[in-house]
């Protein structure tokens, strides 16, 4: 079975044509429950989410801040698998027909096969990965694996990478690329800042694939800033310290659909 990326194109290539940003949003699989997860995804998508990406929590998660790490220690606590991951997206996109990738760090592909992970993730239907500590020099397996299943395979770029460094990681990636907006972990910023701008505009002169901006994000006017200069913004942190701040998981429910509504909202006034 064929995975999601044709999917995840058109619906950056839609988000293009009414002329704004699409708006991606990253949960972690199994918080605060399996079960959970997949209603939160749901929650996004039904305030406006145009794509979701699901994380497959690690207990060593180099590019995430402390929010998303709490969240992380609890899906872990609660026994999560990578057969959870695989049925949050599977049910996540049945319900909501949208594009769900999976961010993850390497080494649990590594572990669990790329053949097995690649072939599983295609099967429940997504779209592909977001591996932020592959390099690229050393992703031909994995890329080999997610085109025979038709995923894709979204690199990340920060505003230390030389254009060089640039014009490789942009070649071998598929979907869009993610755009680190600053150096240092994932977790709000007061300002997403002129150095997000600066390595859109970099990455851009060395691809046509959509360049989407992640790290900062969390309301609706810097939503609207950071559409004003990329194809995508992506959201995360905000969204999991809405849930972890919920009294209860239907008032989680509620505070991050209310939010995508209003980065929906954001993203629309570029």
């Amino acid at each position: 079975m064929s995975g999601n990326i044709e999917l995840l194109n058109t619906t950056l290539a839609a988000a293009k044509a009414e002329n704004r940003a699409a708006l991606i949003a990253y949960l972690p699989a199994g918080f605060p429950t399996v079960d959970g997860a997949i209603e939160a995804v749901k929650a996004v998508a039904a305030g406006g989410a145009d794509i979701v990406e699901v994380g497959l929590p690690h207990s060593d998660p180099v590019l995430d801040g402390p929010v998303i790490q709490t969240a992380d220690d609890i899906a872990l606590r609660g026994g999560v698998r990578i057969a959870d991951v695989m049925r949050t997206v599977r049910e996540a996109h049945e319900a909501t027909g949208i594009p769900i990738l999976v961010m993850t760090y390497w080494n649990p592909i590594d572990r669990y096969g790329v053949e097995r992970f690649t072939a599983e993730l295609a099967e429940a239907g997504g779209a592909g990965c977001i591996l932020p500590d592959l390099p690229v020099q050393e992703s031909a397996l994995w890329r080999e694996h997610a085109d025979k299943h038709g995923l894709a395979t979204v690199f990340v770029v920060a505003p230390s990478s030389k254009d060089d460094r640039l014009a490789t990681i942009t070649e071998a990636g598929s979907g869009f690329v993610y755009a680190a907006s600053l150096m240092g972990v994932t977790g709000t910023r007061v300002s997403v800042g002129e150095q997000a701008q600066d390595l859109v505009r970099r990455t851009r002169a060395t691809t046509g694939i959509p360049v989407c901006v992640g790290l900062g994000v969390s309301n609706a006017d810097q939503a609207a800033e950071v559409a004003g200069f990329a194809d995508g913004v992506i959201v995360g942190s905000a969204f999991v310290k809405r849930m972890l701040d919920a009294p209860d998981e239907a008032a989680g429910l509620e505070a991050v659909r209310s939010l995508a509504a209003g980065l929906a909202e954001g993203v629309r006034k570029r």
